[in-house]
């Protein structure tokens, strides 16, 4: 009770935490930028109740409405500080996904080399078996079209990417990052675009897919870190 004796305003945390996630859900859905504070949820109707209805015209008691809402931070930053563990364990997950991705591709990259260079040749030669072949020049056809299909540059940025990504992940909590981790994942997508388009390999093309797949979540969570 207050000093005169009146009933304290009570805290409906239940009704507070779904005001925040309808809250957080129409952010998403609208595709508006900002947080809830705890203001804004201080505002929203039957927050802070009365246990008597019929006392509702009375004078609040300011002290119990700064109690209750000191509660309603603590509760509000104990949710965000939970949703971001959730979102760390998540988005580490998915980036782990995309190393082994990768991991299949630097595997797979060599032997599909050596592939087309012996499919090259013999298509060549199946073509010229009547005349004389230019041995010199098809050699260096061959090594032309090995250094267009080649992708170990982009598999090396790629890792080097992902590596970045986690060290963002890593960085003290008064380091915004969540600029920082857009530009990773655009710079990743790039490289997967790359990869999949020089790569003219059935194998490596599903894993370039299952990238793009992992890379798209990546996006759409890093638009919720700070």
């Amino acid at each position: 009770s207050g000093t005169d004796g009146e009933p304290l305003p009570e805290l409906d945390l239940d009704r507070a935490r779904r005001y925040l996630n309808l809250l957080d859900r129409l952010r998403s859905e609208l595709g508006v930028s900002g947080q809830v504070t705890v203001s804004d949820l201080a505002g929203l109707p039957d927050i802070f109740r009365r246990p008597d209805p019929e006392e509702e015209t009375r004078e609040l008691d300011w002290e119990a409405v700064r109690e209750a809402t000191e509660e309603a931070a603590r509760a509000v930053v104990e949710m965000r500080e939970a949703e971001g563990r959730r979102l760390l364990v998540d988005l580490e997950a998915r980036v782990d996904s995309i190393s082994t991705a990768l991991d299949r591709i630097a595997e797979r990259a060599p032997r599909r080399l050596d592939a087309e260079r012996n499919r090259l040749r013999e298509r060549v030669r199946e073509l010229t078996e009547a005349e004389d072949v230019d041995e010199d020049r098809l050699a260096r056809e061959i090594a032309y079209l090995a250094e267009k299909w080649d992708i170990n540059e982009e598999v090396v940025r790629f890792r080097a990417h992902a590596e970045h990504f986690r060290e963002l992940l890593d960085a003290p909590p008064d380091e915004p990052a969540g600029k920082r981790l857009g530009f990773v994942v655009q710079e990743m997508h790039r490289e997967a675009n790359t990869i999949g388009a020089k790569a003219n390999d059935t194998r490596i093309g599903q894993a370039v897919v299952q990238i793009k797949e992992e890379i798209e979540r990546l996006r759409e969570q890093v638009e919720n870190v700070e």
